[in-house]
């Protein structure tokens, strides 16, 4: 009689199919999206002047020493989900699932309302061509960009590199369009028409004010990072993810940095402080109208459209991605970890960031785009971007056998500025967000994790006692 094996089958698995080209350009197209053509306006208002700038130049630096901890843990570390994966192998033993499930428990808040604003952008450009969109019109609007996007999504890996190449390449014709008409009609008084007291150091309402541009412009550069929570979709990810993350930074600074003067140089400043002017809503378009006329206006603002639909595309790849490592790990929601047999993709995690975006959206269409990124902003610093330095110091320390395909250049100085930066901005949240209290918000929300965590876990130990 012959013996017979017979072999479980292997569940899917998530395949390497991004180079660096493809990588940079998910991470371009997150970072701009409809971003600083919303965002450039609000940095104005917040900081009173054209100094504005400042928090595109503080913004930058902060986001390359963050992304610095970013490519040294990515490259040490591939895997879907990024920080989970880095707060798990830092802090496992000590708490536990605790602190990877309250990771993932608030990147299913902070993600979503972060592709919220991107689905805002959206509608607010859409107002140049319907001035008399209802509030209705303009939710349901939004909401059917969203579920286009997950069914664009609803594809194999490969196929979503390429279409997020085209998407990248939309949105750098848009801002070339827009920064090459703001220097053809430059006034350099105009742009540099600095107020009184502009530069008051001695002013507390200043350091306020920089907090907050820090802030807006913070949140404009996000999206660095992700190619390190598609790291297990990444071709040789020791290099890719480092390159892809500084590239991804320096090229959008230089995009930012020159639209924000050269938008200065087209719209005097004053204009875009009234919040129902067009200055303040569409100023991209604004300014081609009033450089290039009309029908140019109306094909870039078209370009800008399909750049804020890029950044939410390349946002909810990447947010899918978050909760399927842990839901393998046992540390989270066991559907999370079903891939598509044919497709290859997270579902769940893909359906259930489209649900979550579409509820952020609800919220920020609600409130304000300002208010909406405060908040955003302040739930993720704690669990994530202050966790993750403490993750790369303790990995540093308890771990130095490791491999490290790439190292922080000057360790640890930019870990060290990149905390600093997170904790000004955290503690000025509450100011600059008058009545919203992000910071009581965000405490509340980890209080919240913790109990979910403790019901969670009594299940998933019930469960495991009586497989």
């Amino acid at each position: 009689m012959r013996n017979e094996t017979h072999e479980a089958p292997t569940a899917p698995q998530l395949k390497p199919r991004l180079g660096l080209a493809s990588a940079v350009a998910l991470n371009m197209s997150q970072m701009c999206g409809a971003g600083p053509f919303i965002t450039i306006p609000a940095m104005v208002v917040v900081m009173g002047g054209p100094q504005a700038c400042l928090g595109w130049l503080l913004g930058a630096l902060l986001a390359l020493c963050d992304g610095l901890v970013w490519a040294e843990l990515g490259a040490a570390l591939p895997g879907s989900g990024g920080t989970y994966i880095y707060l798990r192998e830092a802090f496992g033993k000590r708490t536990g699932a605790l602190l990877p499930f309250l990771f993932v428990w608030t990147a299913m808040l902070f993600i979503p309302l972060t592709m919220a604003t991107g689905v805002m952008g959206f509608v607010q450009y859409l107002g140049w061509f319907l001035p008399h969109m209802t509030a209705l019109q303009g939710n349901l609007v939004g909401l059917v960009l969203i579920w286009i996007t997950i069914g664009l999504l609803w594809r194999t890996t490969r196929s979503i590199g390429r279409l997020g190449i085209a998407l990248w390449i939309v949105m750098l014709i848009s801002t070339v369009c827009l920064i090459a008409a703001s220097l053809s009609h430059f006034d350099v008084a105009r742009a540099f028409s600095f107020p009184a007291g502009a530069f008051d150091l001695g002013s507390s309402a200043f350091w306020f004010g920089l907090a907050g541009s820090l802030t807006i412009g913070t949140y404009d550069y996000l999206g660095y990072n992700t190619s390190a929570y598609l790291a297990a979709e990444i071709k040789q990810p020791g290099k890719v993810i480092p390159a892809s993350i500084v590239l991804s930074i320096l090229g959008m600074f230089v995009v930012y940095f020159t639209m924000q003067i050269g938008v200065l140089g087209v719209v005097d400043w004053h204009r875009m402080l009234d919040p129902d002017s067009m200055a303040f809503s569409a100023v991209a378009s604004v300014v081609l109208n009033e450089s290039w006329g009309s029908t140019a206006a109306g094909v870039v603002t078209v370009l800008i459209l399909i750049t804020a639909a890029a950044s939410v595309f390349a946002g909810l790849l990447g947010g899918s991605r978050v909760p399927y490592e842990a839901a393998r790990d046992g540390v989270f929601f066991r559907a999370f970890s079903q891939i598509h047999p044919r497709l290859g993709f997270p579902t769940w995690g893909l359906l259930s960031m489209g649900v979550l975006t579409s509820l952020g959206f609800a919220i920020g269409r609600l409130t304000s785009l300002a208010t909406l990124i405060q908040l955003l902003t302040t739930v993720m610093i704690l669990v994530q971007s202050v966790a993750q330095i403490a993750a790369l110091f303790t990995l540093r320390r308890k771990r130095p056998e490791m491999e490290r395909p790439y190292k922080m250049w000057l360790y640890p100085v930019p870990a060290l500025i990149a905390l600093l930066g997170w904790i000004y901005i955290y503690v000025s949240s509450n100011k600059n967000a008058p009545g919203a209290y992000p910071i009581q918000w965000s405490l509340a929300w980890l209080l919240l994790g913790s109990i979910a965590y403790l019901c969670w876990s009594r299940v998933h130990n019930l469960r495991a006692r009586h497989a």
